[in-house]
């Protein structure tokens, strides 16, 4: 319509424009999925369970893996889709992702997925139990004891907070713990909804709680965001500032850090010397987190210019044994790699720390070293320095438990030996039935569609798990159950049987099977390429529309509009 100043503003709603390109159009169009509810729900199910197992790591690939995440989806997929209008199911999957991501057990990821599905209500403990066996509902209750921790104390006093922290850790299965911590920063990300005072006592908890139990785990990442979302939310004012001195640095320390990430790797790969002492290597970068940055300024009394690792690295070498003489832990292989860096970057003797040389007192072994990443001549860009730390892999996996343990105000050195000590035993206990059946070797006892399934790929391993009698085809009776368990019915069945079984022999052969698995990975595809091509537009039109051609694009639109 037009404006009083005579200007045509035309207001678009990006979803509703999003048009397609004149095509001929043709009455027999492929469909990527069947129609009809129930080669949705199928779709759904498949969809979320290929991509969770491709996000888990091998060591955890077991028949009663697979044979639990899949008892899982079919559980919490019906109870959760109508739940909050579908954003619970989406958040249930965030949080099953963000465990797989962290190569947690299938244990772990199905009380997750099912965790959010009893949080919305939608699924009773005896349910989960049932379905899932005794040890995942006993994460389940241990995750809920986990979460209400906080609530019996006054966190905001920091004894009180420390003793809730060890109590965790010493008490409850550091997978619930994970779990949890999972949960938690999925809750920060949607506090919106809440009331405020109810938004400032969430945070104050996992300012005070839950993010130092994430560093003291060893799950980092997740650390670093429930802290920034803590700060935020607490401090809105002070954060604000330091965001503010961050962003105006961020995107350009970050394309320094990705391109110096990639040329670190080439030149570690091309190095003779460390050819012959490790087996590989992981280079991580990162940018410093707002909190983090905080704490240099305002608890440490830093200046700005004295904040040397806002930049930051870590090069984990997977160190041969016996690889050299003297070099038994990997210490040379270290100093080997420090050399590297030098030839590549102007080093900053004065910031060189070997904890190699000389642990720290919890045990804690890495090189620490700086580096200059500012362009060089007096007209060069101004960066600041970038902190690399250099371990082998069994330094990095020490550090994970016992020094972050420490560093996270949890416990004193030996206390923390000790909780580490506690926390891996109760996992690995907790675990081992899930390694019981192993994918490959002797298979005794278990049966043979499960079996089969922990070793074949994706679309194999789906299908043995929906054929229950091992016969090679799946039933019109497995099809009907499946869909009963995904909230559909017997009418639903039959139709998906229809529009899959090519043959018309009433049952679904494993090729049939994988023309619908191919159908739904290709959705799939391309609905991550269309997130992908959203984001890359929305940035290059939005930096397009701050120089003011957005407007003359819709004002010459909307002559012609007019004039038409």
């Amino acid at each position: 319509m037009a404006s009083a100043g005579g200007e045509v503003v035309v207001v678009v709603d990006p979803a509703a424009a999003a048009v397609a390109p004149d095509v001929e159009h043709h009455a027999s169009a492929p469909r990527l999925t069947p129609a009809g509810s129930g080669g949705r729900l199928m779709a759904e199910l498949l969809g979320v369970f290929n991509g969770l197992t491709e996000r888990m790591g091998d060591d955890v690939a077991t028949s009663s893996s697979w044979t639990l995440l899949f008892r899982a989806l079919k559980l919490a997929l019906p109870a959760l889709r109508d739940a909050a209008g579908g954003r619970s199911l989406a958040r249930a999957l965030i949080v099953a992702a963000s465990l797989a991501d962290l190569q947690m057990d299938a244990e772990v990821i199905s009380a997750g997925i099912v965790r959010q599905a009893m949080d919305a209500g939608a699924v009773a403990m005896a349910d989960a139990e049932a379905q899932l066996g005794p040890g995942a509902a006993a994460l389940l209750r241990e995750s809920l004891n986990v979460k209400n921790a906080p609530s019996r104390v006054d966190v905001a006093d920091e004894e009180a907070a420390s003793a809730v922290r060890n109590r965790i850790l010493s008490g409850y299965d550091v997978r619930a713990v994970i779990l949890e911590l999972a949960i938690r920063l999925d809750a920060m990300k949607h506090l919106d909804g809440v009331p405020k005072h109810q938004q400032r006592t969430t945070s104050l908890e996992v300012l005070k709680v839950f993010a130092p139990l994430a560093h003291a785990v060893g799950a980092g990442a997740l650390s670093k965001e429930l802290e920034d979302l803590s700060f935020w939310r607490l401090y809105p004012q002070a954060y604000a500032q330091v965001d503010q001195w961050l962003s105006g640095q961020e995107d350009d320390c970050k394309r320094v850090l990705a391109t110096c990430k990639d040329d670190l790797l080439q030149a570690l790969a091309a190095d003779e010397e460390l050819r012959h002492a490790v087996a590989g290597f992981d280079v991580k970068a990162r940018y410093k987190s707002r909190f983090s940055a905080m704490k240099k300024l305002v608890k440490d009394g830093r200046r700005p210019e004295d904040v040397h690792d806002i930049l930051g690295m870590r090069v984990i070498l997977d160190h041969r044994a016996g690889a050299g003489a003297g070099d038994g832990d990997g210490h040379r292989a270290c100093i080997r790699t420090h050399e590297v860096i030098k030839g590549m970057w102007k080093d900053v003797p004065a910031r060189t720390k070997d904890y190699i040389a000389r642990p720290k007192g919890d045990g804690y072994r890495s090189l620490h070293i700086a580096v200059d990443m500012s362009e060089p001549g007096p007209e060069g860009k101004k960066r600041p320095l970038m902190e690399v730390q250099i371990r082998t892999k069994e330094m990095n996996d020490a550090a994970v438990f016992g020094h972050a343990l420490y560093k996270g105000c949890l416990a004193d050195p030996e206390e923390a030996k000790r909780l580490k000590d506690i926390m891996l035993a109760a996992a690995e206990v907790a675990a081992q039935h899930l390694r019981d059946e192993p994918a490959t070797g002797d298979q005794t006892g278990v049966p043979a569609a499960a079996a089969a399934a922990a070793s074949a790929g994706n679309i194999e391993r789906a299908f043995r798990l929906l054929d229950k009698n091992g016969d090679g085809r799946i039933s019109m009776e497995e099809l009907t159950e499946l869909m009963e368990d995904l909230g559909a019915g017997g009418k639903d069945a039959e139709e998906l049987m229809r529009l899959l079984d090519d043959n018309n022999d009433g049952s679904l052969s494993s090729d049939e099977f994988a023309l619908f698995q191919k159908r739904v990975e290709l959705k799939a595809k391309l609905e991550d390429k269309d997130d992908e091509y959203r984001e890359i537009l929305k940035q290059k039109l939005q930096k397009v529309d701050d120089t003011g051609l957005i407007h003359v694009y819709r004002k010459n639109l909307s002559d012609k509009l007019v004039s038409g």
